[in-house]
Order: C-alpha cells, then structure tokens, then sequence
C-alpha cells in the first residue's frame, strides 16, 4: 500500500467512525427527548403580550399585559433534545457525503442551522425560569442567538478564502450572542435583589445560569482554538468531536436540571 492509499484509508475510517458518533449522539438525544414528553408534568410557564392602552383616567398610555400562551415545559425541553436528534441523524445517514465534503473543508453548516434552533430553545426556557415572559423579548433573544449561530457558518464559509484566519464572522457573533445573557442577568440579579421571596428564582436556576453561560462560551472556545490550530486542535475532526461532546453535555445538563427542579412528577 502506498503512503497516500495508506493516508486516505486512514482518514476514510476517520469519518466513518465519525458517522457511528452521530447515530450514537442522536440516540442518546432521541432517548432523552421521548423520556422528558413520557414523564415530565404538565407545568406550563406564561407568555404575555404587553402592548399599550390608553388609561382615560390618566389620559395616558400605560402597559396593558396580556396571557398570550402557556408554555409547557416538558414538550420545549424535549424539542431540542429532539432537534438534535434528527442533525445527528441526518448526518450520519442520508447528509453524510455533504457532511465528508464539508468536513474536509474545515466547515459543517449543518451544525449551526442545528444550534440556531436548539441553542435559541435553550436560552428562552432559561430567560423563562427566571421571568423573561414578555413575547417581543422572547423573540428577541431567540433570534440574536440564532443569529449567533449563523455568524458560524459565515466563519467558516468566508475563511474558505483566505489565507489568514478573518475573525470579522466571529466577532459579530459574540456580540450577538452576548446580548440574550446581558438581558437573562438583568432579570436574574433583579429577580434574586428584589426582597421579596416569592420572586426569587428557584434553587435550581442558580446552578442553571452559570453553567449554561460556560457552556456557551466553551463553544466559542473551541471555535477559536480550532482556527488557531492548538494542540489537537489542528485536526478540524478533533474540533468536530468536541462540538458534539459540548452539545450533548449542555442539553443534557439544562434537561435534567430543570427536570429534577420543575418537571419532576410529584
């Protein structure tokens, strides 16, 4: 055999046992998500509009809150199990030659359209547990993180054609994405300084904030290290592997953790 068959069998078995990786990710997002719609409780957290309305007695405009919907929490908790699920899925069957292809391009767009969903799910629940029920600001946050996620495949997409790395793509992201964690902290320190118990987030939510805000960040991290081509790093597949660690560690936390605090049956 010579060296080059010898190299492209090499990195052929690379990405099949890349291939086994998602289906086995998939299946344990897939497994997660069905159990959190079997078992979970029926708790519900309000949405509400807050348009204005005139006040006749004080000939003024004042806020006029609105229920618009009561969310149940064990569905949104399982759908971005499941969102997960069918990406990994995806590209461990039906997408694995374009996922092979990009992957060699040092890119997986795939990857991010998934993060923009689920990550955005993700962040609403956490903006919710804390009082963030305000539909405009719900949008909001949603889409500054999806938007986060998308400036990811713009990295990897414009580096295609440079020769030094340009971290325009990156920057802008973590500017978008910084904003739905500056406005989760204003209602948690608020929520947490407001004197009155009642409004206090529950226990369990002091562990979900700071831990998902390192897991977010830790993305970023590995971005950059696999751009500055650190250590293991320096292989894009090594990278690969550890988005999808992250991935599945950071949903898995949040679920159970707000499982154990709120959708546990009673």
């Amino acid at each position: 055999m010579t060296k080059k068959s010898a190299s492209s069998a090499a990195s052929n078995e690379k990405f099949a046992k890349l291939k086994r990786f998602n289906l086995i990710m998939g299946f344990l997002h897939l497994i997660q998500g069905v159990f959190m719609i079997v078992v979970s409780n029926d708790t519900t957290y309000p949405i509400f509009t807050n348009y204005l309305k005139f006040n006749i007695e004080t000939f003024s405009l004042t806020p006029d809150p609105q229920p618009f919907y009561d969310l149940r929490f064990g569905p949104a908790v399982a759908a971005f199990l499941l969102i997960s699920a069918v990406a990994h899925f995806y590209l461990g069957t039906i997408g694995y030659k374009s996922y092979v292809e990009n992957l060699k391009k040092g890119m997986n767009p795939i990857r991010f359209y998934e993060y923009a969903l689920s990550s955005s799910l993700m962040i609403v629940l956490i903006g919710m547990l804390i009082g963030l029920w305000d539909l405009g600001a719900i949008i909001l946050i949603f889409a500054l993180n999806a938007t986060m996620n998308l400036f990811g495949i713009m990295m990897e997409l414009h580096n295609q054609q440079t020769q030094k790395t340009n971290w325009t793509a990156f920057i802008y992201g973590c500017v978008a994405g910084v904003v739905p964690w500056i406005v989760i902290m204003l209602y948690f320190v608020g929520a947490v300084n407001s004197g009155d118990a009642d409004t206090k987030p529950p226990a369990f939510v002091y562990a979900i904030v700071p831990i998902l805000f390192v897991f977010f960040n830790i993305f970023a991290i590995n971005m950059v290290l696999q751009y500055k081509k650190v250590g293991r790093w320096a292989d894009y597949l090594f990278g690969e592997r550890v988005y999808i660690i992250l991935s599945l560690s950071a949903k898995s936390v949040l679920c159970w953790l707000i499982w154990t605090g709120t959708l546990a049956p009673v």
